[in-house]
């Protein structure tokens, strides 16, 4: 319990007062007091609890035990547990005693009216409102923690609205609804009361930009009944008894979490005193509530796929149509951009990265927009954004951008445990510099944003050694069926020069790279042997090789990853003006569809009929009960400097585990 207010009694009259079911209100008697008072005695009438603090170290007693001997420091304690049926319908009275006189010398008379006023909302994320097993002011993470969860509102229910539905202060369809959180104000009491009591709820101004507030002022299946009444430019709102005991609210999401927000808001309700037309109103009591806005998740490619996206642009045709049957064997649904809207940008993975957030009650998938904005820069909010499908970006105020802030960049890995910590959703990888380095990074309002969603804490990588600079170009994760549940696959220098070694030990070094290319013209055909002996291009793997180590390091340690987690899949790169692309279609990049994976074609040297690079790749892969489709992108995509991986994006299954119910 909470103190509520000091209320001061008089012997000239009685004296009325207010109080809260629940809550405690201390009363002074020592305002007015007798000559020659001595002790007193306290009592109430049935429902009213009386209380004695003698002092800190002995706690409290009943005040009805016995009489007490008058000490300005003993505190007085009235608690009532129901509300009243009328006003003033309870009383404390106050004796005042003298050890030299029989009767009592003057008698104190405090009248109280109690209501029952509670703020609640969903505060266990398990449909329980229960205001008393747990501090409302309070959120608290983990699976026994508690506190409302509010989503951002950013999806567009009603299409021919032209924004977001948390853009304006109107509820466009009651399908909006389901995006927002209840919250609802009870008050038991002499409905006399409320005749010059008020209750005004309210939020501070910095949570009135994150947060609004629609009241049900009328039949709930009328959109025009959802009055605005919190948010944006609007702080406080007296509360109207329209539906007698219960007044229902819907809230909703304006800001996800970020630099400077925590993700926490708070509403309050206050109950005032207006009874007297020469002051203003007085504070009795206040009730809060605290909701945490649902932070942004991003989903592994080893959760199960749902729906891919690909841009139809000029030359790739055959591309498109190999995405399209590996969609159809992985049983998920295709969504093709077409060529007009995407005005040959085939880079849709750069474009946007696309996660969900969840409260309880309701999981909505979620496009972050990259602040890249290549010529489909429209696609995410023209095509995407609708119906239960919301949308976000970050965009630096300058505008300055590189290619590290293309999606590609952005990744993150399943589940993991490491450094004794456990990370139920992964944990996010961006591409940056060397630590101390003034090489390219993500620009800061995306790192701010993604540090801000807490659950799933960023990891940065050494990616300004390639020329796109993007962590999928040397690395994915691919389901397994054992314990761990992943295998993360890495590009690697050193494998494929060992595997080139045996190859040609085996007599197969002329066997050449890149026949059959259909572009080739551009493109010569170069042997094994002819790699072999390129001194400039092993040692500027061998570079690449220590670049990749040290992500190795850094993800082992960041993962929890030991080197059985790990495949190294063998790759080449070449420097173009001293940074690196891949030699041939880089392998790691490719399409994760549950157990289908497509995988560039890399046209590797042709031993037996069979391309050693695509046979070694299905020996590491495929015991895992994977299956290895070569897709060919060296034309439309490889030529570009970009492979399956980034001319393909996938919508997927959210985690079954609540994030709500971990512990950052």
């Amino acid at each position: 319990m909470s103190l509520q207010r000091i209320v001061r009694v008089s012997l000239e009259h009685p004296t009325s007062a207010v109080c809260v079911a629940g809550v405690e209100t201390l009363v002074d008697i020592y305002g007015s007091v007798p000559e020659g008072t001595e002790m007193f005695e306290v009592y109430g009438t049935p429902g009213v609890d009386i209380y004695v603090s003698p002092n800190m170290e002995r706690g409290r007693e009943r005040a009805d035990t016995r009489r007490w001997r008058f000490d300005a420091t003993l505190e007085i304690i009235v608690v009532m547990n129901s509300p009243s049926n009328d006003l003033n319908d309870s009383h404390v009275q106050i004796s005042y005693h003298s050890s030299h006189k029989p009767l009592p010398l003057a008698y104190a008379v405090l009248y109280l009216t109690c209501v029952d006023i509670s703020l609640d909302c969903d505060l266990n994320c398990e449909g329980r409102q229960d205001r008393n097993f747990v501090d409302k002011r309070q959120w608290v993470w983990g699976p026994s923690g508690y506190g409302g969860i509010l989503l951002v509102n950013c999806d567009r229910d009603d299409p021919s609205c032209g924004v977001q539905d948390n853009c304006d202060q109107h509820v466009h369809c009651l399908q909006d609804l389901e995006d927002m959180s209840v919250m609802v104000l009870r008050t038991q009491g002499p409905a006399a009361l409320f005749d010059d009591h008020k209750l005004v709820l309210h939020a501070s101004s910095y949570d009135a930009k994150r947060a609004q507030v629609f009241h049900v002022c009328g039949p709930e299946d009328v959109c025009e009944a959802y009055r605005h009444v919190l948010g944006q430019d609007k702080v406080s709102y007296e509360v109207p008894r329209l539906h007698g005991d219960e007044e229902r609210f819907f809230v909703e999401g304006l800001s996800f979490p970020d630099a400077g927000f925590t993700g926490l808001i708070f509403f309050h309700v206050t109950l005032l005193d207006d009874s007297n037309e020469d002051f203003s109103a007085s504070p009795i009591f206040t009730d809060t509530v605290v909701f945490r806005v649902a932070p942004w998740i991003m989903t592994p490619s080893t959760l199960p796929p749902l729906e891919v996206y690909v841009c139809r642009v000029r030359n790739n045709t055959c591309f498109v149509d190999a995405v399209a049957e590996l969609a159809r064997k992985a049983g998920c649904k295709l969504t093709i951009c077409p060529q007009a809207e995407n005005r040959n940008d085939r880079w849709i993975q750069d474009e946007m990265e696309l996660g969900y957030i969840q409260a309880p009650h309701k999981t909505l998938p979620v496009v972050f927009d990259s602040p890249r904005n290549g010529e489909l820069q429209d696609f995410p909010y023209k095509r995407i954004l609708g119906p239960d499908f919301g949308y976000v970006t970050r965009e630096p105020r300058d505008r300055s951008v590189s290619g590290l802030d293309s999606f590609g960049n952005l990744e993150v890995s399943p589940p993991v445990v490491a450094n004794g910590k456990e990370y139920p959703l992964g944990r996010i990888l961006i591409g940056g510099n060397l630590p101390g380095s003034s090489g390219r990074r993500v620009t800061q309002v995306v790192r701010d944003f993604l540090h801000a969603q807490k659950v799933q804490p960023p990891v940065e990588l050494f990616v300004d050694w390639l020329a796109v600079g993007h962590v999928d170009e040397f690395l994915s994760f691919v389901p397994a069926p054992d314990g761990k549940g992943f295998r993360m696959l890495l590009a690697s220098p050193g494998a494929c020069f060992k595997l080139f070694q045996e190859k040609q030990k085996c007599g197969h070094g002329r066997a050449l790279l890149f026949q059959g290319v259909v572009d080739d013209e551009q493109v010569k055909t170069i042997s094994i042997n002819q790699v072999l002996s390129n001194k400039d291009l092993i040692n500027y793997n061998k570079f690449v090789q220590s670049c990749i180590d040290w992500n190795r390091e850094v993800l082992k340690r960041e993962l929890g990853l030991a080197e059985c987690d790990i495949i190294d899949i063998p790759q080449l790169f070449k420097t173009e003006r001293k940074k690196a692309t891949a030699f041939f279609p880089d392998l790691v990049n490719m399409l994760v569809l549950g157990k289908h994976l497509g995988i560039p074609k890399p046209f590797g040297p042709i031993i037996n009929g069979c391309c050693c690079l695509e046979e070694k790749v299905r020996s590491l892969l495929e015991p895992l009960g994977l299956h290895c489709t070569f897709i060919d992108d060296f034309t439309p995509y490889h030529m570009l400097h970009g492979e399956v991986h980034c001319g393909t994006n996938v919508r997927r299954k959210p985690f079954s585990f609540k994030w709500w119910n971990m512990v950052p």
